[in-house]
């Protein structure tokens, strides 16, 4: 028979550790855990808990974490202490999570559902902190801890392989451990592309066809992007800017841009490495995460639904990629290293104070009309310098009248012609900002050479597409003969020679048409066709044949 002061000592205990529980709890539901839509952070990271409890020598704080240990796995304090000990419980869980090599569950992996072309969040807290990769159905989940969406997920489905998105480590759950495989490398490449230099200066002399895990056969860099709802434009974009061989060299090691922290590039690079691949498993590449990158940092002036023009894309593109990635000291990048070249502009405008005195001559007297016109004197010019990334070529006005078996005659024009607005002789009439003659010289020619034909004029009612075809050569186009170019230095030789590498074509009515483009293979010296999805080889002579639309030429070296 107990007498009172044991019962009182045994009644005093069971009311403490109620207290302690109780404790546990409150701080578990005030972390807001159970509320799915809470971004939080892996609280029962097990790895964490283990280097938590062995850096902490105090008493207090050793016996806190012990409490919330033993509380989140449902165990009572006083029997943790009593049945094994403080030590022997640390090394309990550290035995429990070594790595192992035996990891029964490994054939579930289902590498046909695996797709991490999408944003990294968790599919129920829709939080992107310590994302999981369920490696059997594909769903992406948070955290992998007791309470976590990924071990839920685990005893619920069944399916016990994850990877951490971020560290690329693979995890059983809900066992813990974290499972040392080989066999699982090819996933990893495919998470996280790599290159290593050698194998980037090897990509232009590699014509080996790679095969998706369907069994069809693709060629890396030639691979099909996703049109998500009305990208054609930024796909075409994306494959011509592939061809840039300094520009995807770059891209492709991401040391060269671990400095910069802006999304854009981030997430430009990671699709340059997954459309050069050589080991993904399927044969196309979906650019949503890019696409996500463009409609933050563009402010939805490019957005997913909505076409938009590849001029105005490519533009924007280049100047933010450059404004992300040039130095400090410096206002160089890889963008102006490829793009950039130099025009010598010479304006004249009417002198601006003769105008005004003219006007006010006028307001005073409408009896006393000035009748000369405008001299040498009344003319200002003003000569400067500019960079420019891409050149903008003038077509000649469609005509207004059919032919005699009543069709559009489609008129054509030689590429040299619209290129003698560079020539520093041509005028070109402006209006805004304000009425002037504009004669343009190109004084510097860049590495990689932009050309964009100005198709579309917009007025107060409709945008209106000019059909012209311009007649333009696919290799050895030369400059020098038909704009005059500044001599180069003594130790350096003109480079005036360029060969077309992309060509972006627009096809059907200003509103409702679609863009396509031609790329050039450098390996086998062929073309292809690519229009999202479908890519297929074509002749060089298909290519002169389209409305082309944008040009980017690579000049001879």
């Amino acid at each position: 028979m107990k007498n009172k002061r044991e019962e009182d000592d045994m009644g005093s205990e069971v009311s403490g550790s109620v207290l302690k529980r109780q404790r546990v709890d409150e701080q578990s539901s005030a972390s807001g855990i159970g509320n799915p839509l809470v971004p939080y952070n892996d609280v029962d990271d097990e790895d964490e808990d283990f280097e938590r409890g062995k850096t902490n020598n105090g008493g207090g704080v050793e016996e806190s974490n012990t409490q919330v240990v033993a509380a989140e796995n449902g165990e009572d304090e006083e029997e943790e202490e009593d049945v094994y000990g403080q030590g022997d419980s640390l090394e309990r869980r550290k035995s429990q999570f070594e790595p192992r090599e035996d990891c029964p569950y490994l054939d579930t992996v289902n590498r046909q559902v695996l797709d991490f072309d999408f944003e990294k969040f968790c599919s129920v807290s829709l939080s992107n902190l310590n994302v999981y990769a369920c490696l059997v159905c594909g769903k992406y989940y948070q955290g992998r801890g007791k309470k976590s969406h990924a071990y839920t997920h685990s005893l619920e489905a069944g399916h016990h392989v994850y990877i951490n998105l971020r560290t690329e480590k693979v995890y059983c759950l809900p066992d813990g451990y974290e499972i040392i495989d080989p066999s699982l490398d090819d996933i990893r490449h495919v998470l996280n592309p790599r290159f290593t230099r050698d194998q980037v200066g090897q990509i232009d002399k590699n014509r080996q066809w790679s095969r998706a895990l369907d069994g069809s056969d693709y060629l890396p860099g030639m691979v099909g992007l996703n049109n998500i709802k009305e990208t054609d434009f930024v796909n075409v974009t994306i494959q011509s800017l592939m061809r840039v061989t300094p520009l995807r060299n770059f891209f492709l090691i991401p040391e060269n841009y671990q400095h910069c922290k802006s999304p854009l590039v981030q997430r430009f690079g990671e699709l340059m490495r997954k459309i050069w691949h050589a080991r993904n498993f399927k044969g196309q590449v979906s650019p949503h995460e890019f696409l996500q990158a463009v409609m933050k940092v563009s402010k939805k002036r490019f957005r997913i639904g909505q076409q938009s023009d590849p001029v105005e894309f490519m533009a924007w593109l280049l100047n933010t990629l450059h404004a992300n990635l040039r130095t400090s000291k410096k206002n160089n990048s890889i963008i102006y290293e490829c793009f950039q070249g130099e025009l010598e502009v010479i304006k004249e405008s009417p002198n601006k104070a003769i105008t005004e005195k003219k006007q006010n001559a006028d307001d005073q007297s409408s009896d006393q009309r000035i009748t000369d016109g405008v001299t040498k004197h009344d003319i200002f010019t003003e000569t400067s310098r500019m960079q420019f990334l891409m050149l903008g070529l003038d077509l000649p006005p469609p005509p207004l009248f059919k032919d005699v078996m009543e069709k559009n005659i489609i008129p054509q024009v030689p590429l040299f012609n619209i290129l003698k607005k560079f020539d520093g002789d041509t005028v070109t009439e402006v209006v805004r900002p304000r009425v002037a003659r504009m004669k343009y010289r190109v004084t510097r020619l860049p590495r990689y050479l932009i050309l964009h034909m100005q198709r579309f004029k917009k007025n107060n009612f409709f945008i209106e597409k000019n059909p012209t075809l311009v007649n333009f050569p696919v290799k050895n186009l030369e400059l020098k003969d038909f704009i005059p170019l500044p001599m180069p230095k003594e130790n350096e030789r003109l480079r005036s020679k360029y060969d077309l590498i992309a060509n972006i074509v627009h096809d059907g009515k200003p509103n409702e048409g679609f863009y396509r483009v031609f790329v050039q293979r450098k390996s086998e010296e062929l073309w292809y066709e690519m229009q999202d999805l479908h890519v297929s080889e074509t002749l060089p002579q298909m290519v002169a044949l389209s409305e082309a639309y944008v040009q980017i030429y690579e000049q001879q070296q």
